[in-house]
């Protein structure tokens, strides 16, 4: 790697650790570890104990962040709302969305009640807000979570991990659902394959997107 790049990598590191409490636990606890060996040299109990704590709680913070991964694919998603993770779910039922003129797909839907409209992205791993969006829907960082990185056309950029409580579109009722915050989308809000992986089926026929849920409700 160039160094310069590779510095330009560091600095970027450093500067979100004050964002996230769990690299800043990290930081803490590897810190830790080092300290409790070296002072194990002279105080081989309060050394020890140092030490083995600092690990147990590096282990502890590797579990949440695996937990955090976790939900990314459906398959592994896992649901511990005493951490900040509640399930996600989605329901309702079919949903057809009509190509626009700019040869997208766009979706009006509510968030938290409040209305929005947004992109569907089959290209995005997550679905994103934009500021004001989450504003105005009351959408806040989960604390702890670590800052997630999404491509965008400027480049790569760091966003915050939020929790949906309701996202609604058409027939479709959308619960506990991940998202990220972020700043340098402007106001374009874009649904990603976190929620469409979710459904039974999603397909483009012609001009026209059908969005089927697994648990088929009547329209709201």
């Amino acid at each position: 790697m160039d160094p310069q790049a590779a510095w330009q990598a560091t600095t970027e590191i450093i500067r979100e650790i004050p964002r996230s409490g769990l690299l800043i636990a990290t930081v803490a606890a590897v810190l830790g570890s080092i300290l409790g060996t070296g002072i194990a040299r002279h105080y081989s109990r309060f050394g020890r104990f140092m030490a083995t704590t600092s690990t147990m709680a590096l282990a502890a913070i590797l579990v949440v962040v695996m937990l955090q991964v976790s939900r990314f694919d459906p398959r592994l998603d896992i649901a511990v709302p005493e951490l900040g993770f509640p399930e996600q779910t989605v329901a309702g039922g079919e949903t057809r969305v009509p190509m626009s003129p700019d040869g997208h797909f766009w979706i009006q839907a509510t968030v938290n009640g409040e209305p929005a409209a947004f992109l569907v992205d089959t290209g995005a791993t997550l679905t994103a807000v934009s500021v004001p969006l989450a504003e105005r829907a009351g959408l806040e960082p989960r604390t702890g979570g670590v800052p997630v990185r999404i491509s965008t056309a400027n480049g790569t950029v760091t966003a915050d991990l939020t929790t949906i409580d309701t996202l609604r579109f058409g027939s479709v009722k959308a619960g506990g659902l991940d998202a990220v915050i972020a700043p340098q989308i402007g106001t374009t809000n874009v649904i990603g394959m976190n929620l469409l992986s979710r459904l039974a089926s999603w397909r483009v026929e012609g001009r026209t997107m059908i969005l089927v849920p697994n648990n088929p409700q009547p329209p709201a």
